[in-house]
């Protein structure tokens, strides 16, 4: 009885890989006229750093990206990119980093713009200020131009719990932000300075990104984390255009020189045979468990 069960699993893993592979091309293609391409480069979802991959939620690996990126870069058949952003934001350091990439493709002279999906907020307005060209719905939620840390005193919790924490430590910083207790003064202070040092950053990236489009006064009055539509994106200078996903497209032949109907080439589509391999709770099962064994 085992054994049959186990060969139907087994049967069912290798059925579902075949219809991966067979389905799931990473660099899928659109028809398209002429020499010249345009790249399409995916962001959706949190944007983190590392090479994450999960079937729970969508994850915008940093290093994927940045991957697509360099390809964008090193190709002379791609002579333009369209960045398409769906995310609510990540963290500051990975969206800094495609960001310097985003900059380093610019200097070869290859025009990128930017789809906004149905959100392009905090690191992805970030990601978004590094190309040539913004183009948002008019319903799509941008902005969010802030920096954000939280954290939890669990003190009065553990004292309910009967939980007495001990710590040791090297010097008088080394656990700030502790649950354990209530932050002080001078924590508080260091922490201040280091959201306002990474909010410095996001402006000076929207300050560069946005040159003429929209001023200093009145970028610090809307930089204060608040979140708009694309509409009043657009009056207030953070886009460039409204339109879609195929507007950008039009606009990135348009800015590169190519004829109507380009080919169109999707760089990072999401690899779900990748994911699926690579899931940690599904290597578990398959091989941790021994599910290969036939007994």
């Amino acid at each position: 009885m085992r054994k049959n069960i186990t060969l139907a699993l087994i049967g069912v893993f290798l059925i579902v890989i075949a219809y991966l592979a067979i389905t799931n091309d990473p660099s899928q293609k659109t028809s398209g006229t002429g020499s010249g391409k345009i790249a399409v480069i995916e962001v959706n979802g949190a944007i983190t750093g590392g090479a994450g991959a999960s079937f729970t939620s969508e994850i915008a690996s940093g290093d994927n990206i940045m991957r697509a990126i360099q390809k964008a870069k090193d190709r002379n058949d791609i002579k333009a990119v369209i960045l398409r952003i769906n995310s609510p934001g990540g963290t500051a350091g990975a969206s800094q980093e495609i960001g310097i990439e985003l900059d380093k493709l610019k200097e070869t002279g290859k025009p990128i713009v930017t789809s906004m999906g149905d959100m392009c907020a905090s690191g992805g307005y970030w990601i978004a200020c590094s190309s040539d060209y913004i183009v948002a719905n008019g319903t799509t939620i941008t902005g969010s131009i802030g920096v954000i840390m939280q954290l939890a005193n669990l003190e009065g919790l553990y004292e309910k719990l009967g939980i007495k924490p001990e710590v040791i430590k090297s010097g008088q910083f080394k656990d700030i932000g502790s649950a354990n207790r209530e932050m002080t003064a001078e924590e508080h202070e260091l922490l201040q300075e280091l959201i306002d040092d990474s909010y410095e950053q996001f402006l000076e990236q929207v300050r560069q990104g946005r040159k003429d489009k929209i001023s200093e006064t009145e970028l610090i009055r809307i930089a204060d984390g608040r979140i708009v539509s694309g509409r009043q994106a657009y009056e207030l200078g953070l886009i460039d255009h409204i339109g879609n996903y195929y507007d950008a497209i039009k606009k990135a032949e348009e800015m590169a020189g190519l004829p109507e109907g380009a080919e169109v080439e999707i760089l990072n589509k999401t690899n779900y045979l990748d994911m699926f391999l690579l899931n940690t709770s599904m290597k578990n099962i398959l091989f941790d468990n021994n599910i290969w064994q036939i007994n």
